[in-house]
């Protein structure tokens, strides 16, 4: 676990980093097409969909992907919403003290605990959603989220 501990709580400090005070369809256009464009300019090919309350506010699927991907955005946002966290610190955690989703009483063709999906927090509402990339492994699909979310937030 120890080995785990500076991770996990560099992740739960990016959730309370990356948090909006709004975040209305255009914001979920700037997101989306932000993470976009750095899948483009990586070279890499990916799914995106932002979720607010349950509504699909940005979709894109890359050349590549399918909707095998769709599945796995599906199974990771499970995650987000059932734990309050994003679907990689639940890998993580999960990792570091040897369980799975099955032994939290989950069935694991619905959940899948692997990096991609970040909670989509408003401040003085909680969790209201999913910021969700697939395509890449699960590491990967987390930092493109994070790393767009921390250039739109955290730029000063």
């Amino acid at each position: 676990m120890e080995q785990y501990n500076a991770l996990l709580q560099t992740l739960l400090q990016e959730e309370a980093d990356l948090r909006f005070s709004v975040f209305t369809n255009e914001t979920a256009y700037k997101v989306g097409s932000r993470i976009i464009e750095k899948a483009i300019r990586e070279h890499k090919s990916i799914v995106v969909d932002i979720r607010r309350n349950g509504e699909l506010l940005f979709y894109s699927r890359m050349d590549g992907r399918s909707s095998h991907n769709d599945e796995w955005v599906s199974w990771k946002n499970n995650v987000v919403h059932h734990f309050g966290h994003s679907s990689y610190y639940m890998h993580v955690f999960l990792n570091s003290t040897g369980s799975t989703v099955e032994d939290s009483g989950l069935d694991p063709n619905d959940y899948k605990a692997e990096g991609g999906a970040f909670p989509l927090h408003l401040e003085n509402e909680g969790i209201v959603g999913t910021i969700t990339v697939s395509g890449l492994p699960g590491e990967e699909d987390h930092n493109m989220v994070a790393s767009v979310l921390k250039e739109i937030l955290l730029r000063n």
